[in-house]
């Protein structure tokens, strides 16, 4: 049990605020979580989960459900366009032996089993809410929320994601979300019988890939090399995404095209990173997860270092004297492993763009998923 702070407030209620709501409840630690969404939404179709995820997940105490509710597998195939095996890619069972290397999980639905795990330990939630004014001394932070309603914290954690408030506030000259070059585009499908671990078929310009994410439904993604970050209306998303997938003649990946239909949950979005500079806090007020390193998916591992924040944040604020102490260590913990994965996942995506070394692309992806099976 923690005495070193008796309450927290935690501003966003996506992946790394819910989680960090949950750590911080198993010290005995108040939590308010303030979301500024009143229907406390998950946007998008599947999200990919590494065995660093799932170890977090079995931290959190989510693991389970997760099991039940999404998928998880071992290894990755890598094919060219026409369907010939590059590779066979092992994912080592970072989380346990009992439990596979990998997995899926629709994004919604890891949302939900969040929340009720959140709520679960008894987190006091607030939703349509968020703060209008901040004010801290040596002893607390002053916070005025949007309902009217005012109060006071030991420690407020600033989760509000990749265009964070938070960090406009708190961190003005922090750098913004750059665009990568890339777009992604995500939709879900039936389950083909064949489809049982990740799949992924590469061309010049694209990536493919295929995910279970429940026993009934699989995730399609498609990673697009975009020069400028342009909007695409909603209405042109379905013949796009079937343009791209033509050149494929891959049996599975034409399979996929032929299920996609005004239904398919299609969303397109660009792919863009965020790395900002230590201190990650300023007095009593702490940046997690988004808010100061948002990664391209190529590592499929931007929740897992959200996640991982709220985890590291919950055991320092256990074993510190001070909360300065506590967030220092933190933030320390933190940096390496959080700047690896954001730059990483930029690497990756700038030898995809420019049609660099394949062998150094393979590199990368080995020696991270190599520092993310290490312990955080």
């Amino acid at each position: 049990m923690s005495t070193l702070i008796k309450n927290a407030l935690i501003v966003g209620g996506g992946f790394s605020g819910m989680s960090a709501a949950i750590q911080l409840r198993k010290r005995g630690i108040d939590v308010d979580l303030v979301e500024i969404d009143a229907g406390w939404r998950s946007y998008g179709a599947g999200i990919s989960i590494g065995g660093a995820t799932l170890r977090a997940f079995r931290t959190l105490g989510i693991l389970s459900r997760f099991l039940d509710e999404g998928f998880a597998g071992d290894g990755t195939d890598l094919h060219t366009r026409d369907g010939h095996l590059l590779a066979q890619l092992p994912t080592p069972r970072i989380a346990g032996d009992d439990v596979p290397g990998n997995g899926a999980v629709m994004r919604p639905v890891l949302a939900k089993i969040l929340a009720d795990k959140t709520l679960a330990v008894g987190t006091k939630v607030r939703l349509g809410c968020t703060i209008t004014t901040l004010e801290q001394d040596a002893e607390g932070v002053d916070v005025a929320f949007s309902d009217g309603t005012r109060g006071r914290y030991d420690l407020v954690i600033a989760a509000d994601g990749l265009y964070s408030k938070m960090r406009e506030r708190l961190l003005p000259d922090a750098p913004k979300p750059r665009y990568s070059g890339q777009g992604v585009w995500r939709a879900v499908l039936p389950r083909l019988p064949d489809v049982n671990r990740t799949l992924l078929w590469v061309s010049d310009t694209v990536k493919v890939g295929l995910n279970p994410v429940s026993r009934d439904e699989m995730y399609l993604f498609v990673n697009e090399i975009r020069p400028t970050n342009e909007h695409v209306p909603p209405t042109e998303f379905l013949p796009r995404l079937r343009a791209l997938l033509d050149p494929f003649a891959a049996p599975l990946v034409q399979q996929a095209r032929a299920l996609l239909n005004e239904d398919s949950l299609i969303i397109f979005r660009p792919l863009e990173g965020l790395l900002v500079p230590q201190p990650w806090y300023h007095g009593r007020v702490v940046l997690i997860g988004d808010t100061v390193h948002a990664t391209t998916p190529h590592l499929a591992s931007g929740a897992c270092i959200g996640i991982e924040d709220a985890i590291v944040l919950a055991e320092e604020l256990g074993y510190a004297d001070s909360l300065a102490v506590a967030l220092e260590r933190f933030q320390s913990r933190r940096w390496a492993r959080c700047r690896m994965v954001v730059e990483n996942s930029a690497r990756l995506g700038d030898i995809e763009i420019r049609g660099g070394d394949k062998d150094e692309h393979a590199r990368i992806m080995r020696q991270s998923f190599l520092a993310l099976a290490e312990p955080i």
